[in-house]
């Protein structure tokens, strides 16, 4: 909880307030756009929010290959490479095996796939209480991390990165 103090002086009198406000139930976002990578031809965005100990992700994108894609959370925040390998490996803080999420062992930054229709469009929702947005639990925190969509989809077995393909497109995920 927030406590705001504020302190005024009136013809020489002192009046003091006080004012509490809670940041639970605050939303806290972050906009970003998805650029192209690879030669890809892959646009999009992707607004993370939380709201208490919840982060949430929509991700939208067009451009793609009909089919089965996988999306991630990498290490770096940085997408200056034309094939996006400057955003390093999968986010790991905690050191698992690569896997799905929910269902064995993974990464932080397994978020899994998502299917792109006829016209290339691929729409990515998804919700968990093991991200922030800007806190001080490094394992938690998103914040200076690469969000990346694959060519292909995660087989959720090949370790380090479940044999996903190219990186077509690249966003840093910073304030």
């Amino acid at each position: 909880m927030k406590k705001t103090i504020t302190v005024i002086a009136i013809f020489g009198l002192l009046v003091l307030g006080c004012k509490s406000s809670t940041s639970n139930n605050a939303a806290n976002s972050l906009n970003l756009a998805l650029e192209t990578k690879s030669n890809s031809g892959v646009t999009g965005t992707a607004v993370f929010t939380q709201k208490g100990d919840d982060v949430a992700l929509v991700a939208k994108m067009k451009g793609l290959k009909p089919g089965v894609h996988a999306i991630h959370i990498h290490e770096k925040a940085d997408c200056s490479s034309a094939d996006a390998t400057s955003a390093g490996g999968h986010w790991n803080p905690t050191f698992k095996k690569h896997g799905k999420w929910g269902e064995t062992e993974c990464h932080k930054g397994d978020i899994g796939n998502f299917i792109a229709d006829a016209n290339g469009n691929g729409t990515v929702t998804f919700k968990t209480n093991e991200w922030c947005i800007g806190c001080e639990d490094e394992t938690k925190n998103i914040i200076g991390k690469g969000l990346i969509v694959h060519d292909k989809p995660d087989d959720f077995i090949t370790q380090p990165t479940g044999n996903a393909g190219a990186r077509v497109a690249c966003s840093a995920i910073i304030k």
